[in-house]
């Protein structure tokens, strides 16, 4: 039977699981060895030997593992822990340190309308916002040519395509593309075969090329026209509030940086995370009691969140097996947009003082987009970018030469005088994040959609690719995080 998207909002289940704090202290204040016992308590392996079993084994401290170990927390189950394999938390999202209190984003950092899960998150932990800065002229270069245009906070694609797009969205769900009644006309086809027939101009085809590696990670050709429109949907069904600066997914950035929420979470749990800890092999799966090994030794669980990317899951070793729709869909799981962020600091903003915001994009360039990074008043000058890795030399120095000389073509002669850069290429420095985003090809969601969420025995699948709405978005990671949550709390009580 299809998948269908739960009938109550998440924002629901999550005021419920709060409500279940007082009932869950209960249960382990009775001592009980199933359920919710205490993080003291003792129970009997399979053996027969005495150990410490946890309720809840979290894997990843992302944002994703973070939130879903906060809402054990709070709802009064201490009996946890979260392992994570790198030797910092965040996942995904990352800061970077430019020197005097200022920082530069390398992985996820905005937010948007509709996003209310992380924007919730972020005021519970007292981390402010600020919008984007887009105000004044973008400026495109193409060959030896640049222009100034006024695109007045969008991309500048087609708003009669991109309202087709909106209107095609309302038949996929986003949650469960593959249940929309459209699947078998809409997922054979990829966002290029699409965009092929809506007869746009050759100039015009360039910046929706540009939108798509942006937003998607891949040529609009290596794109599911099915995944591209549940997307759309997630953003009310609204083309303009997933693909612009103002008022979209890419309006609004955290004081701090991102990665804020997410060291603010593991600041919070205290010694429940542990880092430089990968998870090696989930056994027992099917069993009352999964023991995971890690490279600190044996760690046994009666709920086990899996909160990492689903390629990645390829990395572990499940005995026994996991059934072969779930293990089939993590084999062809697309992990190849690791993308590439570099940040050029200034000693002050001084595009804004000619009337320009910042932005920068280049046709058929190592340049895919520039932007105004600064911190909220502009106290520094930062311009962050996406570039082309297969186009821009991989050496730091010499790729910061190249960028130099684009941004004073773009920018003014002042950009020839940075005071700092810092060069990121997720796919040579970080081997636990394989994808920047998933670039879901043609077909895959008819083919591996069903298996995407349940539970295989005692493994609870949880990540932002979970998420039933802002799939790949981190508000999509924090609801994917209490979704899960509630997953392992209401299956111990049953219990």
């Amino acid at each position: 039977m299809a998948e269908k998207p739960p009938s109550h909002s998440l924002d629901l289940k999550r005021r419920q699981l709060l409500k279940f704090a007082g009932a869950t202290a209960a249960v382990g204040s009775l001592g009980l060895h199933v359920g919710l016992a205490g993080a003291d308590d003792h129970s009997l392996d399979a053996h027969g030997d005495e150990e410490d079993i946890l309720d809840v084994a979290i894997i990843g401290a992302g944002m994703a593992g973070l939130t879903a170990a906060r809402d054990l927390q709070n709802a009064g189950c201490h009996s946890f822990l979260v392992l994570e394999a790198r030797d910092r938390v965040g996942g995904r999202v990352l800061n970077y340190d430019l020197g005097s209190g200022y920082i530069s984003e390398v992985g996820g950092q905005w937010i948007g309308p509709g996003q209310t899960a992380v924007a919730d998150l972020a005021r519970e932990l007292q981390v402010d916002t600020f919008p984007t800065y887009y105000q004044g002229k973008t400026v495109v270069l193409g060959g030896d040519g640049r222009l100034e245009i006024d695109l007045k906070g969008t991309f500048g694609t087609d708003e009669h395509i991109g309202a087709k797009l909106s209107e095609l969205s309302r038949s996929v769900p986003s949650g469960a593309p593959w249940t929309s009644p459209k699947v078998a006309e809409l997922d054979k086809l990829s966002a290029g075969d699409w965009l092929a027939q809506q007869d746009i101009k050759p100039e015009d085809r360039s910046g929706w090329d540009t939108s798509f590696m942006l937003t998607c990670g891949v040529a609009p050709a290596r794109m599911s026209l099915l995944h591209f429109l549940s997307m759309i949907n997630s953003a009310s069904c609204d083309y303009m509030k997933l693909d612009s600066i103002k008022d979209s997914a890419q309006g609004t950035r955290f004081v701090g940086g991102s990665q804020a929420l997410c060291t603010r979470m593991a600041e919070q749990l205290g010694d429940k995370v542990r880092l430089a800890c990968p998870v090696r092999e989930i056994a027992d799966w099917d069993r009352e009691v999964v023991k995971l090994q890690t490279d600190q030794g044996v760690i046994r669980a009666r709920r086990v969140i899996v909160a990492i990317h689903p390629a990645l899951c390829n990395q572990l070793r499940f005995q026994p097996a996991l059934p072969e729709g779930r293990a089939a869909l993590q084999r062809a799981w697309p992990a190849h947009s690791p993308a590439r962020k570099t940040a050029m600091v200034y000693k002050r903003p001084f595009w804004r003082e000619k009337g320009l915001n910042g932005h920068t994009l280049q046709v058929r360039g190592p340049l895919l987009w520039a932007w105004d990074n600064s911190p909220p008043n502009g106290e520094i000058g930062v311009i962050n970018a996406f570039v082309v890795n297969a186009m821009l030399p991989a050496e730091h120095q010499a790729a910061q030469q190249v960028l130099t000389q684009l941004y004073a073509r773009s920018l003014g002669e002042e950009a020839l005088q940075p005071v700092g850069y810092h060069d990121h290429d997720w796919g040579l420095t970080d081997p636990w994040s394989l994808t920047c985003v998933s670039a879901i090809p043609p077909g895959f969601w008819s083919e591996h959609g069903q298996s995407l969420r349940p539970p295989c025995g005692n493994l609870i699948w949880s990540g932002t690719e979970t998420a039933y709405i802002w799939a790949g978005y981190m508000d999509g990671a924090v609801r994917s995080g209490h979704q899960s949550a509630l997953q392992a709390l209401g299956s111990l009580r049953r219990v």
